[in-house]
């Protein structure tokens, strides 16, 4: 593999201009193909194999038209103080908000009369209209949204206050502040890393240019493939982190080649060859973690998955080819100018990574002990995880839809704002037995009548639970009904399908992490031809994520430090958010476990002793590896400051993630446990050497290939 990288790498120097014209048309077709494209919609949703989504599946059939599935939407009012809704004034704004409504979109299905349908409350101060709609939240389109709130909106400067919350309202907040934030600290801290402004820009640069591609063509392709509108935010945020990460990996090797004194050309394939070699090891592990999602069997996540991995495939393919290319255009600008004048040299002055792979060395089982214990005890609070979807009472105060749940319960009850859809497949008197025997359980606010449809052979029944839709209480309402009546009695409705939704994420869990962590154990180890590294950097990727995990539970789950990351009210950790974890921050570790190790490996090859090979990686990669964490920690951090729970979740997430990972997993555990090791961290059996292809990361066979490992007479001087 180094040799064919190598000659990718010197042809794609040579041919810069065609090199640099063919990346560019490919991000103009992208982009004229998104631009072309009918807008997307926000793609469907369903749980395939949840008994929520046989109930949808059910009452699809039995009751045709009438959107049981779709989104709903509730208008809240309340009254001056002193006032009452049935005043007859208040009465007119609420019927003409009605009309307004109904001929708002078509998408809708029904909107209730307040009035007729005792959504009243007790004491007069409160009422609701509840608007449904043909499509689940994830395909209502955007003027559908906006009619909804331009209703509510109308109604506001009427003598009421109106708030307007519901599934209806859903939709990914916009993240571009978050991004250009990590972007531009990402810049400052290319700038220190290469002192070169042209060496800083390249990695960004053609990040860019590589989102662009993979998320234009998401858009491009979203109607054919049913993409939904969220499908490009995984895409954007993983397609950002590694291109930054890979570009970075090859410019430094570059610099370092040129350092040594050889030819522009032959840097740029040595470059691509050796680091080259990691970047596809690396893109490969990202990519198993994101197909991987398809193990969860939701086809939303795989559709998502898929697509990021398309993403990072394309940053891989930049990596190989335009960023030799772009280097080529560069010319001695991709070093600092110091080092162009001769000023600076470095001779044999130990970095600062070369001093501390040398402190970890002299004390490996202390430093091993102080990560291990710290990051145990950081992960204790994983233990105590509750895995839910957050609703609408974890979002700020500053929004319509908190408002209108904290109205609605305020006014009617937690429960109102999470009701529950009974189906049963059954005639009158089933229905009937199901309704004393949900009356019989604890926890319920409101039972209805069995509403039958007109075959006569299926019936709906409405529950309202005494707690907020999120509590272990629902929960427990929703496993009680389902465990007390027979398989013809079906609960659904947006809070059951978020226990469902939570639960199969749960179940899948396991199967995931093996999944992921086999094959990139098996990826690994034909990398570094060794059983206990691949082992090594498994279980450090696991204790660095379960940390994490127990820094999230600590924050949006105990409310510790809340106030300090904008948690105004604790809850359910996401359940998408372990996968999500496991999937993004799997690949980036393996980013640096690859690049760092291999540095290590290729040093021990060449006939280091364990130790040294471990300073050699060190001095060669420590100072990019810290640059990528820091700069991974910074996109990440940049959603911190999002309004939005969910989000503020996965930044704050992953940005610890990394951390932990990066500089306690990969810069301090791992060279502890190699410095233990010491050869034996190399050992890999004798049949198992003879069944594995050698792929030649370290390129061993750039030395053929090159002639030798003479360098070239120098162009540059040594930095």
């Amino acid at each position: 593999m180094a040799t064919f990288l190598y000659k990718l790498g010197r042809s794609a120097f040579r041919r810069r201009r065609l090199v640099a014209l063919l990346w560019v048309a490919l991000l103009a077709i992208a982009g004229v193909g998104a631009a072309t494209a009918p807008a997307p919609t926000s793609g469907s949703f369903s749980i395939p194999g949840t008994e929520a989504q046989r109930a949808f599946d059910l009452l699809e059939e039995r009751f045709p038209g009438a959107g049981a599935d779709g989104a709903t939407a509730r208008v809240v009012f309340k009254a001056p103080e002193g006032q009452k809704m049935t005043d007859p004034a208040h009465k007119a704004v609420v019927e003409e908000t009605v009309s307004a409504l109904k001929s708002g979109s078509d998408q809708i299905v029904s909107v209730t009369d307040p009035y007729t349908a005792q959504a009243v409350s007790r004491d007069g101060s409160t009422a609701y209209v509840s608007v449904a709609y043909k499509v689940n939240g994830m395909e209502l389109t955007d003027e559908t949204r906006e009619a909804l709130t331009q209703a509510g909106q109308n109604a506001q400067g009427k003598g009421l206050t109106v708030e307007v919350g519901g599934d209806a309202l859903q939709s990914m907040p916009e993240t571009g502040a978050g991004e250009i934030v990590g972007v531009i600290i990402a810049g400052i801290v290319l700038v220190i890393t290469f002192g070169s402004l042209v060496a800083a820009g390249l990695p960004l640069l053609t990040a860019i240019i590589g989102v662009g591609i993979g998320v234009s063509s998401i858009s491009a392709l979203a109607n054919v493939l049913d993409l939904g509108s969220t499908t490009s935010t995984l895409a954007m945020m993983i397609g950002l982190a590694v291109g930054i990460d890979y570009a970075l990996f090859i410019v430094s090797r570059y610099r370092a080649e040129l350092a040594d004194g050889r030819e522009k050309e032959d840097a740029a394939g040595r470059a691509v060859g050796t680091a080259g070699s990691a970047v596809v090891f690396a893109g490969l592990t990202v990519v198993i973690a994101l197909v991987g999602l398809a193990v969860v069997n939701i086809p939303m996540l795989t559709k998502m998955g898929f697509a990021a991995a398309g993403t990072v495939v394309i940053a891989v393919l930049i990596a190989l080819t335009l960023i030799p290319a772009l280097l080529g255009f560069a010319g001695n600008k991709v070093v600092g100018r110091k080092q162009r004048k001769g000023t600076v040299t470095t001779g044999d002055k130990p970095n600062g990574g070369t001093r501390w792979a040398r402190f970890v060395i002299r004390r490996p089982l202390m430093v091993l002990l102080v990560g291990v214990i710290g990051l145990g005890a950081i992960a204790v609070p994983a233990a105590s995880l509750e895995m839910g979807l957050p609703d609408d009472g974890v979002k700020p105060t500053s929004t319509t839809e908190r408002r209108a749940y904290d109205a609605l319960s305020d006014g009617f009850g937690p429960g109102f704002n999470g009701p529950l859809l009974v189906v049963v497949d059954g005639d009158k008197a089933t229905a009937d037995k199901t309704v004393s025997t949900i009356k019989g359980l604890e926890g319920w606010a409101a039972v209805t009548p069995a509403t039958p449809n007109k075959a006569g052979d299926a019936a709906m029944i409405t529950v309202v639970p005494k707690d907020r839709p999120s509590s272990v209480a629902t929960e427990d309402l929703v496993h009680d009904i389902r465990n007390s009546t027979g398989d013809d009695v079906l609960v659904t409705g947006a809070t059951a399908m978020n226990i469902d939704f939570s639960q199969k994420m749960n179940d899948a869990l396991v199967p995931y992490l093996a999944l992921v962590v086999g094959l990139a154990f098996l990826l690994l180890t034909v990398v570094f031809r060794s059983v206990l590294v691949p082992l090594k950097a498994a279980l450090g990727f696991l204790l660095s994520v379960v940390a994490a995990l127990g820094a999230v539970v600590a924050v949006f789950q105990w409310g510790w430090l809340g106030s300090l990351f904008g948690v105004e009210q604790t809850g359910p950790i996401m359940s998408m958010m372990p996968i999500f974890m496991v999937g993004v921050v799997f690949g980036l570790a393996m980013d640096y476990e690859v690049f760092l190790v291999t540095r290590m490996r290729e040093a021990y090859v060449h006939g280091e002793r364990p130790g040294e090979a471990i300073v050699t990686g060190f001095r060669h990669s420590a100072r990019v590896v810290v640059a990528a964490a820091v700069i991974m920690i910074a996109v990440f951090s940049g959603f911190i400051g999002m309004d939005d729970q969910m989000i503020k979740m996965i930044g704050f997430g992953l940005a610890v993630a990394v951390l932990f990972d990066a500089f306690v997993v990969r810069m301090a555990i791992v060279p502890a446990v190699l410095a233990l090791l010491g050869h034996k961290a190399w050992w890999l059996p004798k049949w198992l050497d003879r069944v594995l292809p050698n792929v030649d990361v370290e390129g061993e066979s750039l030395a053929a290939t090159t002639g030798g490992d003479t360098p070239a007479k120098p162009d540059l001087v040594k930095v």
